[in-house]
């Protein structure tokens, strides 16, 4: 399907990020997680109205509905699984209760560890079709190659998938699960595996599409019902579509020069949702930009895959 390239950008709710990343589509709340990871934000918003639930965390840099209720969360070198502490209150817009501070209306559960160093964090993550959960880590630098992808496992095991990560970022499945897509902004490039929807194993990684020579760096992706691949491009200020085939088909220009992940979302999956930031930018910058760290919507034509919103589930 044609992208409508021109189609404007919209404006969801007045959160301002600072690292605005991980849209993430819950389609029966019809509501879309996201974070701040510079702020160490959760966000929940309604995209009809545009009301925000925002709740103050140690680290987090990704957010999943998981199985059974409650939301996980990467940060630091933790996933934690937050469920409500009280009816109502994971829900957009909800206010804590008399007493209660932001970040007290859950209760949170450890469920994986990274080894823990210094110069290293989670990044970005994806659910696969199966509701498997997956996770990497970056160098803080960006600079060194000791970022990991991992895979959350029974008994909360994180199995190495792909060492040698310096940034590791985006995570789309194909349409029939066959491939996964996988992109290393210190290598800017956006790599493929094989992948084996019934086991979770992913196996000849390769070259999807070599962007070194096209302004900014690959970030989040998402993959649309065609099968084709959107990539956020940090610092290039558009996101990307490529075919299957690692053609590019179609280049989205986006409001602020730092789009950082996009997901499908909203009804019947027809709107492309953009998260942005801020943080780097000069003030001269941030006076062109002011819808940088803004959350943003399209309607570009293509649509979503239902899977890509998939709940974690959380093995025993």
């Amino acid at each position: 399907m044609d992208v409508r390239v021109r189609d404007a950008a919209e404006t969801v709710g007045d959160v301002r990020a600072a690292l605005g990343e991980g849209p993430y589509w819950v389609p029966e709340e019809d509501c879309l997680l996201w974070v701040d990871i510079a702020g160490a934000m959760l966000h929940r918003t309604d995209v009809a109205t545009g009301a925000t639930a925002s709740d103050k965390l140690d680290a987090v840099s990704a957010a999943f509905p998981a199985f059974g209720g409650g939301i996980l969360t990467a940060g630091g070198n933790q996933l934690t699984l937050r469920l409500p502490a009280r009816p109502g209150a994971a829900q957009p817009g909800a206010q804590p209760a008399q007493g209660e501070q932001p970040g007290q209306q859950w209760v949170a559960r450890a469920v994986a560890h990274a080894p823990g160093r210094d110069d290293v964090r989670f990044n970005d993550g994806a659910v696969d079709p199966a509701g498997r959960v997956w996770i990497g880590s970056m160098h803080k630098g960006e600079t060194e190659p000791v970022g990991e992808l991992y895979r959350l496992d029974p008994g909360g095991v994180l199995t190495p998938i792909t060492k040698g990560a310096i940034v590791s970022n985006g995570l789309g499945w194909s349409p029939d699960g066959s491939r996964l897509y996988y992109s290393d902004s210190g290598l800017h490039r956006v790599d493929v595996f094989d992948y084996d929807p019934a086991t979770g194993e992913a196996f000849q990684r390769r070259p999807f599409v070599d962007l070194s020579n096209v302004p900014g760096s690959p970030d989040g992706l998402t993959v649309d019902a065609d099968g084709c691949v959107w990539v956020a491009m940090w610092g290039g200020g558009v996101i990307r579509r490529f075919a299957p085939s690692g053609q590019q088909d179609a280049v989205l220009p986006v409001p602020a020069s730092q789009p950082t992940s996009c997901a499908f979302g909203g009804p019947d999956l027809r709107e492309l949702y953009v998260t942005t930031a801020r943080v780097g930018l000069s003030d001269a910058e941030l006076a062109a930009q002011p819808l940088a760290g803004r959350l943003l919507r399209y309607r570009p034509g293509p649509v979503g895959l239902p899977s890509a919103s998939a709940h974690a589930i959380i093995p025993s």
